[in-house]
């Protein structure tokens, strides 16, 4: 038996990174998976032939989650496919780092349209099927970068979208729990992504492995760890929380 035998998942930019890993993991786990992607369709379907072969239903879907009527689709699609949703993973998001004064207005404000505005989005459009069945798992994706500075900047943008993430899912929590529905989040630091090797060079990465009481980066697997644990219906009493898996960089 699988910690989401039944359920029915949606993970948002899970064509790679953090998205495919818990998308797979929750598949590993039972669950039938909606994979979202916006321009790598491709990969995307890797994903579901993976997913298939574990005797997962899977199915991709295209869909910008900055834009309110393809969110829309995604979701009528995602009902229409498996007639319920129970667990929403809001991990869609890009990075661009500059220092903020010499930051383009527009590439801020992409930044606040994807990771902001698209969790909103897909966050709103998910919840009347989960308060009209009484239970749901919503779990967006934060960063460390919204709780600490690194090196010598570059990322006060960035980190003020997931600074937001994190006040969202706070103060959803409270809106949402009579319903049977958790709202938590995970702020990863540290971890081996495409996004992260982009940005992170090699003497940082160094100094970063230093400054860790582990000694060493994350991967991709202890963030769908920590995705499967709040998705989970025994977490039911865990709502409006940050997992924070950092290898200690960041401890509250």
């Amino acid at each position: 038996m699988g910690r989401l035998d039944g359920r029915v998942a949606l993970v948002t930019g899970a064509s790679r990174g953090f998205g495919r890993a818990i998308a797979l993991a929750f598949g590993q786990e039972g669950a039938d998976v909606v994979v979202n992607y916006h321009a790598s369709a491709p990969a995307a379907a890797e994903v579901v032939t993976a997913l298939e072969k574990l005797g997962r239903r899977a199915l991709a879907v295209k869909a910008d989650v900055a834009d309110e009527h393809e969110v829309g689709a995604l979701i009528d699609t995602a009902m229409k496919r498996f007639d319920r949703l129970d667990v929403l993973v809001n991990n869609a998001g890009i990075m661009d780092r500059g220092l903020f004064a010499q930051t383009p207005v527009a590439s801020y404000a992409r930044m606040l349209a994807i990771n902001v505005t698209g969790t909103m989005l897909c966050t709103r459009a998910a919840l009347p099927a989960m308060i009209e069945r009484k239970y749901g798992r919503i779990v967006n994706l934060s960063s460390q970068l919204a709780r600490a500075g690194v090196g010598t900047g570059g990322f006060a943008a960035y980190a003020a979208t997931k600074g937001a993430i994190e006040a969202l899912t706070r103060a959803l929590a409270h809106e949402v729990g009579e319903h049977g529905v958790t709202v938590n989040a995970i702020a990863p630091g540290g971890i081996d992504t495409d996004m992260s090797k982009a940005v992170m060079t090699p003497e940082y990465r160094a100094r970063r492995m230093r400054e860790l009481p582990v000694r060493h980066l994350g991967t991709l697997d202890d963030v769908a760890y920590c995705a499967l644990f709040l998705a989970d219906e025994a977490g039911g009493y865990l709502t409006g929380q940050v997992l924070q898996p950092n290898g200690g960089w960041v401890m509250p």
